[in-house]
């Protein structure tokens, strides 16, 4: 399999795996736009080619858009191997080659988030265990900051204390959003569309700068949803899960 990195030289004409569309959809803008911005920061976005979600996003940790402590190490932004694409090695190839670029670039290891058991747009813990990747940190309710390092004397890398326990004083819905994930750019103008012709109170926060993604009170930047400062889930929902969500908060409450 070749394997083609995404430059601004070429971004134009290759698509970018989780958003297989042209040029004109919103969530190909956002994340190519995003994309962009962060290359100037060291972020490399390497996929197969083919045509399919088999890629891996990755980026020096003190440029990466999480709340972590991360001295000298490479954060893993997003790594998705999926569909027909599956069992064929592309993903270790993938890794492989992260691990390989970071070492070379004089980095103490690798950091990636996860969860104790796999949970949708987070990283495999199973596979990343087998690859040798080790618990580093833990923040509420069940995030997991892995991390790979290169030498025994790689100092683990943590979560900052904003992040441990997610919470705000917002009232109603709030959902904190950032361009790091295309699907974003389609679900938030969904859910606040909904709200507004639903009379649901809902304030959107965008994450527009790695400063602030870097301090925000919960440890998944690219979504995060809360009701009444309280942390509801990573997952972006259509129209018909946010209901389901705002139903289950009402049986909640009785």
């Amino acid at each position: 399999m070749e394997y083609i990195q995404l430059t601004a030289d070429n971004i134009e004409k290759e698509h970018i795996c989780c958003a297989i569309s042209n040029n004109k959809d919103p969530q190909v803008i956002s994340k190519k736009g995003w994309l962009r911005d962060r290359m100037k920061e060291g972020l490399v976005f390497l996929k197969a080619d083919i045509r399919g979600k088999c890629f891996i996003e990755y980026i020096p940790a003190e440029n990466a858009w999480v709340p972590i402590e991360a001295d000298n190490y490479m954060h893993i932004n997003c790594f998705w191997v999926s569909g027909s694409c599956k069992g064929h090695g592309y993903g270790n190839d993938l890794l492989t080659k992260c691990i390989d670029d970071a070492k070379q670039k004089g980095k103490a290891g690798i950091t990636v988030i996860s969860s104790a058991k796999k949970k949708p747009f987070l990283s495999d813990p199973k596979y990343l265990a087998y690859k040798g990747f080790k618990l580093a940190d833990t923040a509420e309710p069940f995030y997991e900051l892995l991390y790979l390092p290169f030498s025994s004397q790689a100092q683990p890398p943590k979560w900052k204390a904003c992040a441990k326990a997610p919470q705000n004083d917002i009232k109603g819905f709030s959902l904190y959003y950032s361009n790091g994930c295309p699907f974003t750019a389609k679900y938030v103008p969904i859910l606040e569309q909904y709200a507004a012709e639903n009379g649901i109170t809902l304030t959107t926060i965008k994450i527009d700068s790695r400063e602030k993604a870097q301090n925000v009170p919960f440890a998944w930047t690219n979504f995060a949803l809360f009701y009444n400062g309280i942390y509801i889930t990573n997952e972006m929902p259509n129209e018909k899960k946010f209901i389901g969500i705002m139903e289950q908060i009402k049986e909640n409450e009785k």
